[in-house]
Formats: C-alpha cells, sequence, structure tokens
C-alpha cells in the first residue's frame, strides 16, 4: 500500500515517517496533489472536504522541494486559527520526522509575539502562521520573505474576510514568481474572486468528491423539536452517548456559554470554547478534550477550527449552521480516517424546509431521528437528578450536631426506602412545578 505514495513520487524519509504513522494509502486529493506540487510548474486550487487529508496533500511534496542548502523562508502557509496552524505544524513535524535539516516555525496569534521573533531570528524553511501575526511579523521586520517560493491558503473560504484585506500586504513581501496553492471546502463567489486577482490564470483546479474518506462515514439525522424541549431532548441524546466523545456546534458565544452552564449543572463531562476566551483557557480546554478528561465540547463554528481528534462519534448542530460551507466542516470533525460518525442537526419546525437545500448542494441525505417520548425525558431527567446528587461534595462546613439532626430523621430508614422516598419527592416537586408554572408564548432559540 505504502507503494503508492512511491508512485507518487514521495521521497524515502518521508515515506519512511508517514509509513510509521500509518498512512499508507493516498486519499483522492492526494493522489491528484502531490504529482502536481512536486512538478512545481502551477498554482493549484484545491477542493476537498474536511477530514481528507489535506494537509499531507500540499505538506509532503512541500517538505521534499525544500532546499536545506538555503536558511531561508522558503514557504508560507497560512491558516484561519491558531488551533488550526499548530495542527498544520505537527503534522509537518510529524512527517518530517527523518528530514532533520528541515526547519519548521509556528507563528500564530493568540500568544505573545516575543518568542517567535526570537525563534524566526534562527533559520527557518517553512512558517506556519495565521494572517494577522504575520502581517504584524512583516511590519515589525522579524521576517524575510522575499525568498519565499510557495504560498499556501488553507481553508480559504474560512478566512477569506481576513484574506481580502491582508492578502495584498503579504503577496507584496513574495517574490513575483513564487506559487500559490490554495485549499478550500467550497468555490463560493469571494474564493472565485481571490483565485482571478492572485493565482496565475493558468492556475489548475482539482477537487475530490463527496464520496471519500473523510464524509462518507457520517450518518446525517434531523430532530424537530419545540423551543422550550430543546435542552432536554439534547440531554437525552447526550446520555445515550455516555462515554464516546462529541462536539455540540452553536451560532454565538452567548449560546456555548449558556448550553455549557447547562451541561455543567447536569454533571456532564463537558468543557467550552469560543473566540472570546483567551489562548490559554482554549488551549487548556482543547488539550482535556483531546486527551479524555473531557468527552463534549461545545463550540462556536471559527473556535473549532483545526479539531483533528480521532474518535469523535457525533456532532451535534444544537443551531442550523448559516452556511453549506459551516455543515461541511461541523460535520467533518467525525468519521475521521476512515471511521463512523454521526451528524444530529436540531431543528425547529420552521427549519425542516432547509433541509433539501442542504441536501441538494451538499450531495447528502439526511434522515429524521426519532424524538424521544415524554415519559422517555422525564426518566432521563431524573437520572440526570440523581447523579447531580451522586456527584454533589459533601459540605464539611454544616455543623455536626445540626447535622445529627437530620440523620435521626432518617435513621430508621432502610438505604433503599431512602432512595424510594427521595425519588417519590422529585417527582412530586417536578409534577407541581410544571402544573404551577405560567403559560409563557413559546420565543424561537
Amino acid at each position: 500500500m505504502a507503494n503508492q505514495f512511491l508512485d507518487l513520487g514521495i521521497s524515502a524519509p518521508i515515506l519512511k515517517a508517514i509509513t510509521e504513522l500509518n498512512i499508507v494509502e493516498p486519499t483522492e486529493i492526494q493522489q491528484k496533489t502531490i504529482p502536481l506540487l512536486l512538478s512545481n510548474t502551477t498554482d493549484v486550487v484545491g477542493l476537498a472536504k474536511t477530514g481528507t487529508g489535506k494537509t499531507a496533500a500540499f505538506g509532503l511534496p512541500l517538505l521534499q522541494l525544500i532546499d536545506t542548502e538555503q536558511p531561508i523562508v522558503q514557504a508560507v502557509i497560512l491558516a484561519p486559527t491558531r488551533e488550526l496552524g499548530h495542527q498544520i505544524f505537527s503534522n509537518l513535524e510529524a512527517f518530517a520526522k527523518y528530514l532533520p535539516q528541515v526547519s519548521i516555525a509556528a507563528t500564530c496569534g493568540g500568544i505573545p509575539i516575543k518568542p517567535q521573533i526570537e525563534r524566526l531570528s534562527t533559520p527557518t524553511h517553512i512558517v506556519v502562521a495565521t494572517p494577522g501575526r504575520l502581517i504584524d511579523l512583516i511590519q515589525r521586520k522579524a521576517i524575510n520573505l522575499s525568498n519565499a517560493k510557495f504560498l499556501v491558503l488553507d481553508e480559504a473560504d474560512e478566512m477569506v474576510t481576513i484574506l481580502k484585506e491582508s492578502l495584498d500586504e503579504i503577496v507584496a513581501e513574495l517574490p513575483k514568481a513564487h506559487k500559490t496553492i490554495l485549499f478550500s471546502a467550497t468555490m463560493p463567489g469571494t474564493i472565485k474572486q481571490l483565485v482571478q486577482n492572485y493565482l496565475n490564470k493558468n492556475v489548475v483546479q482539482v477537487s475530490a468528491s463527496m464520496e471519500i474518506m473523510g464524509n462518507q462515514g457520517i450518518d446525517h439525522h434531523y430532530i424537530v423539536v419545540d423551543p422550550i424541549e430543546k435542552l432536554d431532548v439534547l440531554m437525552h441524546f447526550l446520555n445515550s452517548k455516555e462515554g464516546e466523545r462529541g462536539i455540540i456546534f452553536c451560532k454565538t458565544k452567548a449560546a456555548v456559554n449558556k448550553l455549557a452552564k447547562n451541561l455543567a449543572i447536569n454533571r456532564f463531562s463537558s468543557g467550552a470554547i469560543h473566540g472570546s476566551l483567551s489562548q490559554g483557557i482554549r488551549d487548556r480546554i482543547m488539550e482535556q478534550f483531546r486527551e479524555g478528561h473531557i468527552n463534549i465540547l461545545v463550540a462556536t463554528d471559527l473556535a473549532a477550527r483545526g479539531i483533528d481528534v480521532k474518535e469523535i462519534a457525533y456532532v451535534v448542530n444544537y443551531h442550523l449552521p448559516d452556511t453549506y460551507e459551516n455543515y461541511v466542516h461541523r460535520s467533518g470533525r467525525t468519521a475521521r480516517a476512515g471511521a463512523k460518525g454521526l451528524s444530529l442537526t436540531v431543528l425547529q419546525q420552521e427549519e425542516v424546509v432547509e433541509i433539501p437545500d442542504f441536501e441538494k448542494e451538499l450531495g447528502i441525505k439526511f434522515h429524521p431521528f426519532k424524538k424521544p417520548s415524554e415519559t422517555s425525558i422525564e426518566e432521563n431527567n431524573t437520572l440526570l437528578w440523581a447523579k447531580q446528587i451522586f456527584k454533589t461534595k459533601p459540605n464539611h462546613e454544616v455543623d455536626v450536631e445540626f447535622k445529627n439532626k437530620v440523620k435521626t430523621i432518617f435513621h430508621h430508614l432502610t438505604k433503599d426506602e431512602l432512595v424510594e422516598k427521595l425519588l417519590a419527592n422529585h417527582l412530586l416537586q417536578n409534577k407541581n412545578s410544571i402544573t404551577e408554572k405560567p403559560v409563557k408564548k413559546l420565543k424561537k432559540n
């Protein structure tokens, strides 16, 4: 199988490294892109969905084309977020395990710039950067791109607004003869304009079909709920996936915070990331998620870019994404590297009419997901209540004499009798709270 990469022109040291990483069979986008880039004769636009091995598609040939005799920046790779930038950096480092002469640096935003400036003062061949940080380094004259042969724009559809503002300044630093490699999950008009403005008129466009490793294992489902039951239905679903890892996407930072708070109250193993959190907090939560210390990540679209975590069993679209591109990026977090995965979209009745448009545009099929019954939801909420009690830490500040008075009330009960009474009391209170609750006009969530 590894011979397939050899047939594409990949050299022995890189071949050895990727074989150790268990990358033995090239994906469609890799098969189409690698020979083109190794020939180094044209600009390339690659269209492929997330999870299809795009980093290797441009990373392997770039590593091979580096002239290690020249201690200068020869390739610049731009990514929309620091998380994705560091993922690319880590992948390139792994691919270059047996190319010790190749020097790679990550210069992304969200962390102090001074160490990055110091790093760039030493010989560097490849720079992975976010656009804003690269502009900052250029303005400080901390980086020299005058000999860079390659500019890679990865996931360009996710940073098109930034690129429209900053690409002129970056390109002005590059030699005229540089090659541009652009990757995108989709080709909206804004990306077509970038291609026309910045890439050679003889640019070669390659694409990988939807029937690819990164997407064929995803089951796409939708579930229709009333706003008032949305959280309960979600928690019922999450309880059914206990022990599995998943990501829940919300449209706004406020929605992420609100949902994360509710999950924490109900003792779900979860964390949240969005753009307003400090980079240190985002890094810590991502590390906890990668290491399996938390099972559920609640995130906005942009904050979750660069999440390449294996064994993500499901993705939940708690809010319908604004664009088809965002749906592709969200769902692509699961079913990576040939695994199976579930993408569940939570809808209100008036949103169901949008599903056929998503199906037509993306070439996928959505299936209805059965909503749990009221009884099943009530049982699930009761189990969550029991877990809350089980996971509550004892309050050692309670007065001992008072604590003994409470114990005296229960001392003659067996464990089973105490559980029966607690459960009956909870169900009664829950029933009363429902019947006493004033009727309000439902607002759209």
